[in-house]
């Protein structure tokens, strides 16, 4: 997951362009690094349960 206009947004796509179809890259519209820890609203916690649910599923 990363702000559309983060400075560190490369890094998740550098990421992602590693490791295709095994990484799925969230761009949070609106959204620079910082408003991923401060900005709830343009958190999109239905992908984060979605990951969760997924992933940790027993």
């Amino acid at each position: 997951m990363a702000g559309a206009d983060a400075h560190s947004r490369y890094y998740s796509e550098d990421v992602q362009a590693m490791a295709p179809g095994s990484v799925e890259l969230v761009i949070v519209p609106d959204a620079d690094h910082v408003d991923l820890y401060d900005r709830k609203e343009l958190t999109p916690f239905d992908k984060l349960d979605e990951f969760f649910a997924k992933n940790l599923a027993a």
